[in-house]
């Protein structure tokens, strides 16, 4: 009864508390929803665009404010101690999400500079200037979150976790970043490559979050994760090799090549994030084998 008795009491806690939206926390949550929206509205009048990097910079400026708002809602209905009671650690997940957040909107601040801002490209300059206003809001969460109040990270904002965290969003900057390829048969088998673990990551970033539901799992998921590493690993080492050589062989950089607008720059970015992540994945799997930071073995 004792344990029925205290079920009860965490639940009756979960009421409407419109007070937390004048909190410090609540107040920050709400200018970062108001300026991401601005932002991605600021975005969206200077004109469409096929531009992968243009696209990926309007997702992250809808994304990040609809997920702070999601959590913001939780909370004020008082649902996050249900869910800190049976399926999740609330706090992690929170701050694991600033920190992602602020990784895609601080990225996005920078690639977007770099593609539209220019000497002659105010409206450029104004959205850049609201991106990175973006970013350091959500940095200021971060701080708030790990240096101001404390709170410990159980996997999203511990190590483990947000290492999974920057290898998908390295893999998804690598996607952003593909051109081509299409008529070369051996750059095919390297996207190939990079599109096998990338479905993968957000699966195992969502069910160690979810606890419950890696108790009730009919396999071990850290063996599992380790044959992942492995595999991924292997992975990157053939891309590592075969993107290089098959996208530059007979192609040199032209002497007139500015980052923002020559493809061979966007496709030497490609080989240089595949570097990048080859370097995540084999640390993880290192740091997974001696199961050190965190980090669990087999």
């Amino acid at each position: 009864m004792g344990v029925i008795d205290d079920v009860k009491d965490t639940l009756s806690k979960a009421v409407f508390n419109p007070s937390s939206l004048l909190t410090g926390r609540g107040g920050l949550h709400m200018a970062q929803i108001v300026l991401c929206l601005v932002t991605f509205v600021l975005g969206l009048l200077r004109g469409g665009s096929s531009h992968t990097y243009w696209i990926y910079a309007m997702f992250t400026w809808a994304f990040c404010p609809i997920m702070t708002l999601i959590i913001t809602v939780i909370e004020l209905f008082g649902l996050h101690i249900i869910l800190n009671l049976f399926c999740m650690d609330w706090d992690d997940f929170t701050t694991g999400m600033a920190m992602s957040s602020s990784l895609m909107t601080v990225s996005v601040a920078i690639t977007y500079a770099n593609f539209y801002a220019c000497l002659k490209c105010l409206y450029g300059w104004i959205v850049s200037v609201f991106a990175f206003l973006c970013g350091f809001l959500y940095m200021l969460e971060v701080v708030k979150d790990k240096f101001l109040d404390k709170k410990k990270g159980s996997y999203l904002a511990a190590l483990p976790g947000f290492w999974k965290v920057l290898e998908a969003f390295v893999s998804c900057m690598i996607f952003v970043s593909l051109t081509g390829y299409r008529d070369k048969p051996a750059l095919i088998f390297c996207v190939i490559a990079y599109i096998i673990p990338f479905p993968i990551l957000p699966l195992i970033i969502a069910t160690n979050i979810l606890k419950k539901l890696k108790n009730c799992l009919p396999f071990n998921l850290d063996r599992f994760v380790f044959v992942f590493l492995v595999i991924s690993v292997v992975l990157y080492i053939f891309t590592a090799i075969m993107w290089p050589i098959f996208m530059f062989r007979h192609n040199p950089r032209p002497s007139d090549c500015p980052p923002s607008f020559c493809i061979w720059a966007i496709q030497f970015m490609v080989a240089f994030f595949t570097y990048v992540n080859l370097i995540l994945f084999t640390v993880d799997l290192i740091f997974t084998l001696l199961g050190i930071c965190g980090f669990k073995r087999t």
